[in-house]
Parts: C-alpha cells; structure tokens; sequence
C-alpha cells in the first residue's frame, strides 16, 4: 500500500507541476496569540518548496493560511480588518452564531470593503471548538488565491492531550513555474466537481512529514480550506477517533471505513494516540478520489519513546449550548438542489452562468428574495435533496443545526453541524431553531457552485 501510494503521490505532483519532494517547513501547533488586526494583500509566498519560484498570493496578513486567531469560550472577537487588495472584499467567519451584521455577505449583510476601506467586525463568541474565516466576495478567486484562516475557541476546560495541532487543507491549481492558474470561473468547473487543485498543502506548504513522539496524544484540528476538494484522509498504522465535527463535541468514535471525509468547509477534530514504532514512518493517504489517490504527508517518529498521554482515558468534551428543535412542532420544508452537467440544464442559461438551482430557480445574487421565511424561535425540519450528480456540502449561516437521517435512515451521532456533504442522489433531514434574526445565506460550499446558482437565503423574523 505504502509503496504504491507514493508512487501515485510523485505521479501526481510531476504531473501537476514537475515538483520533487518538498523538504519539511515549521510546523504550526497551538498558540495563545491573538490577532487583533487583520490586512488581506498581495504576498509571495513558498508552497511548494526552494527549489521552486515563490507563489504570488493573497493572503491574511500576507500569510497562507492566515494568522491564527485564537480565543478562549465567551469571550469577544474585535478584528480590524483593512482590505489591501485590489478588488472588494468582506470576511466571513464560517460557523460562528454571531450578529447577522457581523456575516460577511455583501450585499446582504454588508456593504463590500472596497480597496483601502476598513471595516471592523465585532461579536461574542459563544461555542466552543474549531473554525475557520474567509472571504465572501468573489469567493471562488479570492479563497483560490490563498485567503484563508483558522479560528480557535478553547473550552475552559479543553482535554488533556500533549499537542493541540490545527492542520489547514488547501489545494491549488499551479503552473509549472508554480504561478496560480487564474482560469478561474470557468464552465467547465462550475457545472462539474469545482476548482479542483493539483498540489496539496497543509497549512501553507507541501509537506513531506510531520514529527511524532511515541507514546504522545494529539488532538489534531482539521479544516478543509479548498474550494472544492474533498479530503478522505486514512492515517495508516493509527486509530484516530472523532471528537468534534465543524466544532462541536460528539461521542468519540472511530471514522466510517477508517477514513476521514472532509467537504469544503468542513472540519473535524480527532483524538490521535501516537502508538507508532520509534523511528518508523507512517503515511497519511488521502484517497477520496480512488484514482488518484496520494501521500499528504508522513508521521515521522522520533527514535525514542516519550512519555505521554496515549492510552488515557478518553476525554468527554463539554456540549456547547445549542437549543434543541422541538421536532414534533417543527415547520418542514423540502429544498431541492438541481443542475449541473448531465443535471438536464439548457446550455444557453449554463452560458450565462446559471448552472445550478434551488428549487429549481438559479439564484446569483445574496439579495434575492428569500426561498424560507421563519418566524424568530421556531423549529425547523429541512429534508436537502441532491437531485445531482455531483457533491455538495450545504452550508447555513448564523445557525448550527442537527443531523437526523441519511436517506431516511436516522444517523448514528446525530451531530451538530453547520455543513452537511450531500453525495448525489442522497437526501438528508437536518433541524434547529431559527433564534438568530436576520437574512442568512444557505448554500453549497464548492464555491463555483454557489456563485452559478447554489446559493439561497433563509430569513428568520
């Protein structure tokens, strides 16, 4: 497995971009910094290693991925954020219950930031777990070109683990002089699978290995920061268990299959014991798309044992409060996601950018009409058909919601999301209660999808 895994990975980055091996780049772990001031411009930067030119990107700070923003349960969230570049811009910070005029969707929430405005963004910060920031103007390019970050709210009483880890999933669509390709929002992106990049980077750079102590316990925070990729991510030799799904806790349990899938946007948080041999490697594949499937890195143990927490009882994280929908006086609705290609779609309005729909209307602008009003404090059933033939992962803004079924069958975990990945032909039922007023943007999360009619708004009033 471990040989012809690497092979397909070399394969796959010659023929993406002719790249050798990148060597191993400073890793980032946890850290108390807070940033309090936040910059998007133009920068360079080195994804792909020395022996390539430096990639021009824009980033956070002229970071990829952004400076990571880190705060403890409860408190509150200042960011003056100034925009550098050359086009507007807005922040979305992705999975938070905040003010609706905090969201960052232009023309919805906000006015867009134009070059050299500043707008600061401001709100509590009442759950605890892992998320991530982005903008929401010209989404597709923007987040393409490198504009990402991590958002970390601790528990006031977060498990005693050795590390605390934030890996940041990006992938890229480059040159052989590693330039970023910018085809962006073209046709035949938007009515497939997405964006989808041929190199692959954790947080920033692509990286050949990861340093282990035998004997350690990691929680390891992972965030799929891509435009439309979707990571299955297999950590050979170990037995990682989730513990938290897009920052919320769950009964810790094994993946489905033993692999980890990650739709656009969304993230899990994973309790890994280091039980590896001193010295060895270990890959990490991710398969998610069997033919050409790679190595995203390796687990390099050091020669020695340490003495660490693997093997410790497993640790309960505390639920965040999220009220729970009354089921049995909920309102339900059924919301159909249609389009795309071999979805029947007329070529003409696939032409004028109309690839997708939401029940059966392609909707390109944030300030539309909404497709569902609800009444401030109700409940809500929503069943999400995906009438498609390709993924999506369905996002709903201000709210988190609950998981109950898959194709009529209930879920194990019932789990708390705000990101659902529907596979095609698969229908879900997800709940909550609309307590968060204000017009909110429900969509796909690929984000060529949503900007060719995947994208609706839910107005709670």
């Amino acid at each position: 497995m471990t040989g012809s895994t690497d092979a397909r990975r070399r394969d796959f980055l010659r023929a993406a971009l002719g790249l050798a091996a990148a060597s191993a780049a400073p890793w980032i772990g946890a850290t108390s910094a807070t940033a309090r001031v936040l910059r998007a411009n133009e920068a360079r930067h080195a994804l792909v290693g020395a022996a390539y030119p430096e990639t021009e990107i824009w980033g956070y700070d002229g970071s990829v991925p952004g400076p990571l923003l880190r705060y403890r349960q409860g408190e509150r969230l200042r960011v003056e954020f100034e925009n550098a570049l050359p086009e507007p811009t807005t922040v979305h910070f992705h999975g938070i219950r905040l003010p609706n005029a905090m969201d960052g969707v232009p023309n919805l929430t906000q006015p867009p930031i134009a070059p050299g405005a500043r707008f600061v963004y401001e709100f509590d910060l009442p759950d605890a777990g892992t998320y991530w920031y982005h903008p929401h103007l010209g989404s597709p390019e923007q987040v393409g070109r490198g504009l990402s970050g991590a958002l970390i709210i601790d528990e006031d009483k977060p498990p005693a683990v050795d590390r605390d880890l934030t890996w940041v999933l990006s992938d890229w669509r480059l040159d052989r002089a590693a330039r970023v390709v910018a085809n962006f929002g073209n046709l035949m992106d938007a009515s497939h699978a997405g964006r989808i990049g041929n190199t692959v980077t954790v947080n920033g750079a692509v990286r050949e290995s990861v340093n282990a102590v035998p004997g350690e316990r990691l929680r390891l925070r992972l965030i799929n920061a891509s435009n439309a990729r979707i990571y299955g991510l297999r950590f050979e030799g170990h037995d990682p268990l989730v513990i938290a799904y897009d920052g919320h806790p769950v009964e810790a349990h094994r993946p489905e299959g033993g692999r980890v899938v990650l739709g656009p946007a969304m993230r899990a948080d994973l309790l890994l014991d280091m039980t590896g041999e001193p010295g060895r490697r270990y890959p990490v594949i991710d398969d998610f798309y069997a033919r050409t499937a790679y190595r995203l890195l390796e687990l390099r143990y050091a020669a020695r044992a340490g003495r660490g927490r693997a093997g410790d009882a497993l640790p309960k994280l505390a639920p965040n409060r999220i009220p729970e929908p009354a089921l049995d006086r909920a309102e339900r609705h059924q919301i159909v996601f249609g389009g795309g290609m071999m979805g029947g779609g007329a070529m003409d309005k696939m032409r004028r950018g109309m690839v997708w729909t939401v029940n059966g209307r392609a909707i390109l602008r944030n300030d539309d009409a909404p497709i569902l009003t609800l009444a401030q404090g109700r409940s809500a059933v929503l069943e999400l058909v995906n009438d498609t033939r390709w993924f999506h992962p369905i996002h709903l803004h201000g709210h988190v919601f609950r998981l109950l079924s898959r194709n009529g069958r209930a879920t194990r975990h019932r789990e708390w999301l705000d990101t659902v990945l529907l596979a095609p032909d698969e229908r879900a039922e997800i709940a909550f209660v609309a307590d968060n007023p204000g017009g909110w943007m429900f969509h796909c999360h690929v984000l060529e999808h949503q900007v060719t009619g995947m994208m609706a708004v839910i107005r709670v009033s």
